[in-house]
């Protein structure tokens, strides 16, 4: 077992595509962490909410014939980091390909194409997304968000998914995702 004494500096030493995921401060379970940053838990509300009417939107215009793969790829281009930093992303429905590196792999994931398995995840369609945010962690150049959210389909059902995501501000400011990790929860059948 470790030492408690040296957890905070290992903490502080911890990074993800560059970006600190840790202070030299512990935080309890569940709690959200501050210091010296401009992020708030605001800020990654508001981002997952128009991240989720994005999603809402490819479908739409998928649904109505119009150009979803630009759709998509607009909606890569404002809330991943690639092309600036390096994205880990783990969609929900991969099996095969589980993780999409690059802006192509992504929007074969959003809207089908050069991937075998992908079928579209965006252009299903669906009608809402709705985050609940375990917890939420600020730090210094980054901040983490965990929990479920919920994909309404055109039927008016719920579909749960689990997710992970670490937000990192570009250099406008604008809080760009790379870490994305989505799951359907554990079923035990």
């Amino acid at each position: 077992m470790m030492p408690q004494r040296l957890i905070p500096a290992l903490l502080a030493s911890v990074t993800l595509a560059g970006v600190p995921l840790a202070s030299s401060t512990a935080l309890a379970a569940g709690t959200t962490y501050a210091e010296e940053t401009q992020i708030t838990e605001a800020d990654v509300a508001a981002v997952q909410q128009a991240w989720g009417n994005g999603i809402v939107a490819i479908g739409e215009a998928y649904t109505a014939g119009e150009d979803y793969e630009e759709a998509a790829s607009e909606h890569i281009e404002r809330f991943y980091a690639y092309g600036s930093k390096p994205v880990l992303f783990k969609p929900t429905l991969a099996a095969e390909d589980q993780f999409r590196g690059s802006f192509d792999e992504a929007l074969s994931y959003f809207v089908g194409g050069s991937i075998e398995e992908d079928k579209g995840f965006a252009i299903a369609p669906y009608t809402n997304v709705r985050w609940e945010n375990e917890g939420t962690l600020i730090f210094d150049d980054s901040a983490v968000a965990m929990g479920n959210y919920y994909f309404t389909t055109t039927e008016g059902n719920e579909v749960k998914v689990e997710y992970s995501f670490v937000y990192a501000p570009d250099e406008d400011g604008d809080l760009k995702i790379v870490l994305h990790h989505s799951a359907l929860p554990y079923s035990p059948e």
